[in-house]
């Protein structure tokens, strides 16, 4: 459905020594990112489900890109693959970032979903303020879709062919392409995408159409029309944007009524967006919703896997979006498994349980100069949380610390320990709390492995 939150590349934007100056937030207590004993694409692979997640491109390196390859067996474009991306300007293409997660996914024995063809948001102005006849709109169509679609020929399982075709009350959206062209452009879209690669999966995405609604009967008889009319599609996306609480009762018979239809179902943007803070409660709640999620989908055959819209609250597009809510995904910002992850687990056959103690500290360098820095460590808990806390660390280049606020900081020799100060030592399950200091340096500033205890 919508973007995964904007990511800056260092390298795009620094260089030289404003890198150095500008690194913050740079995450060396490794969490519990494997936190269940089987991953979960191995987990999901047992019952014959597919395990994915949006991702970011450029991200896919360091913690981000190890949980990415080892916990999912399928992975969507957030963004790489839409128009206005793929084609900034009429003729001009850029394919660095869906190549490059192709690319990993090739690395990590993954699947591949083609999000998305044909949408009415995320194109480019040149096609969206230009004034086309339908002949060329047409042109337009099926150039976008065969360039892209034959680009990645045999390298992707499925495509999200159109994407939100419907309004809630079941009628078609007013869009640039039924505008244009009809109600017919859906048919035409799939045939064009089959044409181009006769081997992927054919989807319909559209959001609201989970429990069984005046929107999702209208995908329901179109989907049951095309097949009729010998119209190649495959599948359903179900996209379940859903509300903390708000799973629909109807799930598991809406999924089922379209498998009848002999199409696949996916569950392919799910994330459960809650009010902040997120506090135990929520968390609770969350992981029972995201298990009933997981549950209805395995339950029914036709149902071929999961995708999360993003795995870490760091890229998730929610905050950006939806003013005061967040945590909508299994992993907190600092890439700690909440609740829901292991609601997920358990819905696919794993029998860990979460960890206790599920607090990391977080070390960062926020600003560097010529003999100085300032650094920041944050302390974050989930599943868990603290009364009290200590960092230590070793510092392995000869550097010292000068000041520190917000805890108390001793440093004999390398070693250093940090202890809270008397305002700040509760961690709420959900919460954090962070502390900063200067330091000074000299050569290099190599970055320390946190301990908290």
């Amino acid at each position: 459905m919508r973007s995964l939150r904007s990511g800056f590349s260092p390298a795009s934007l620094l260089t030289g020594a404003a890198t150095l100056a500008t690194l913050g937030a740079l995450l060396v207590a490794a969490p519990a990112a494997q936190a269940a004993d089987t991953p979960l694409r191995d987990l999901a692979a047992a019952k014959g489900k597919a395990i994915g997640t949006a991702v970011t491109g450029s991200k896919l390196t360091g913690t981000y890109g190890d949980i990415a390859g080892a916990q999912f067996n399928w992975l969507t474009p957030g963004n790489a693959m839409k128009w206005e991306t793929v084609e900034p300007s009429r003729g001009t293409y850029n394919w660095a970032e869906a190549d490059q997660i192709v690319a990993f996914a090739q690395a990590h024995n993954q699947q591949v979903r083609g999000h998305t063809l044909v949408w009415h948001s995320q194109n480019p102005d040149w096609l969206e303020n230009g004034t086309w006849t339908p002949a060329e709109l047409s042109t337009l169509l099926q150039d976008h879709i065969s360039t892209e679609v034959t680009r990645y020929k045999g390298r992707l399982a499925a495509w999200d062919v159109v994407n939100e075709p419907f309004n809630e009350d079941g009628t078609y959206r007013s869009t640039l392409w039924y505008n244009g062209l009809g109600a017919d452009y859906i048919a035409q879209a799939l045939t064009w995408a089959r044409a181009a690669d006769p081997s992927a999966k054919l989807y319909i995405n559209d959001y609201n159409v989970e429990g069984v609604n005046a929107k999702s009967t209208a995908l329901y008889n179109l989907v049951k029309s095309l097949k009729e009319r010998g119209v190649p599609i495959d599948g359903v996306g179900l996209q379940a944007h859903l509300i903390l609480g708000q799973v629909p009762a109807t799930f598991q018979q809406n999924i089922q009524r379209f498998a009848d239809l002999g199409v696949d179902v996916a569950i392919t943007e799910l994330d459960i967006r809650m009010q902040l803070p997120a506090i135990e409660a929520k968390l609770t709640q969350q992981a029972a919703d995201y298990k009933a999620v997981l549950d209805a989908c395995v339950a029914v055959t036709g149902c071929s896997g999961v995708t999360v819209w993003g795995f870490t609250d760091s890229d998730s597009w929610i905050p950006d979006v939806f003013e005061g809510y967040g945590a909508a995904t299994p992993y907190d910002e600092n890439y700690v498994p909440k609740p829901a992850y292991h609601a997920i687990a358990t819905a696919l056959g794993g029998t860990t349980t979460p960890p206790t103690g599920a607090c990391t500290a977080t070390y960062g360098v926020t600003s560097q100069w010529n003999t100085g820095f300032t650094g920041q460590v944050r302390i974050a808990c989930s599943g868990a949380a603290l009364s009290a806390w200590r960092v230590s660390w070793s510092f392995g280049a000869g550097q010292r610390i000068t000041q520190a606020w917000n805890a108390t900081c001793t440093q004999t020799g390398t070693a250093v320990s940090c202890a809270n100060a008397s305002y700040n030592g509760t961690v709420t399950n959900g919460g954090s709390v962070t502390f900063g200091f200067n330091g000074a340096w000299s050569g290099t500033n190599p970055v320390p492995a946190v301990t908290l205890g």
